[in-house]
């Protein structure tokens, strides 16, 4: 990136699984792709839920487009707000099959790979942006083991591979296509991620390392 050169931000979503007729990260993603963003070139990619096929897919997403920033979405349908999350853990137990069939319990993502890794994304800054914008978010501490948590997991570590480009993982809640509990509209949730995608910018302009000095913990 150079001065005159604007950001390059990869924003990834899932399809559909589970039979459900939708997934919002994915319907995210193609709004964002097709409107754009006015501080960055923005890419957008919905992967396969996929244990096998998602992160090869990122990683060839990434070498292909070589972004500064990569916001990785995911759906957690029972949550009441946006969850930027902190640590992907190195576990696949899958609840239910993927969208090939496949089921991994109690396996290791990277074999011998680190416990965990950490977001490089400011997430205490995104949560309090969102909440000030009136729409409720909080940092989240589990990004449970599903797909989702595989992809945040091998990002981080394409990421350290990258000097320079932050990456991190976001999941949003449901929308009413999927029934059920809490709900929000993609038009919320696209305005969501367009707030996190201006603050990551904003610090990343900045040169900022550290997320923002405000509570984001949990006590449980």
């Amino acid at each position: 990136m150079t001065p005159t050169t604007p950001p390059t931000v990869l924003v990834t979503g899932f399809e559909a699984f589970a039979d459900a007729p939708l997934n919002p990260s994915g319907e995210i993603v193609r709004r964002l792709a097709e409107l754009g963003h006015p501080d960055c070139r923005l890419i957008g990619d919905v992967l396969p839920v996929s244990f096998a096929r998602a992160a090869p897919l990122l990683a060839a997403a990434i070498e292909a487009h070589d972004p500064d920033i990569v916001i990785a979405l995911g759906l957690a349908e029972s949550r009441h707000a946006i969850t930027p999350e902190r640590i992907a853990i190195n576990l696949a137990d899958a609840r239910i099959p993927d969208n090939d069939g496949a089921q991994p319990r109690d396996a290791e993502i990277e074999h011998g790979g680190p416990i965990a890794r950490v977001t490089g994304l400011p997430v205490k800054a995104i949560a309090h942006a969102l909440d000030a914008a009136g729409i409720p978010s909080e940092v989240s501490l589990t990004a449970g083991s599903y797909v989702c948590n595989h992809v945040f997991y091998e990002l981080m570590g394409l990421a350290a591979a990258r000097p320079g480009m932050r990456a991190g993982f976001i999941h949003v809640p449901a929308t009413p296509q999927l029934g059920g509990g809490p709900q929000f509209t993609l038009d919320e949730l696209e305005r969501g991620i367009r707030i996190a995608i201006t603050t990551t910018l904003s610090h990343h302009r900045d040169g900022a390392l550290r997320d923002a000095d405000l509570p984001g913990g949990s006590t449980h």
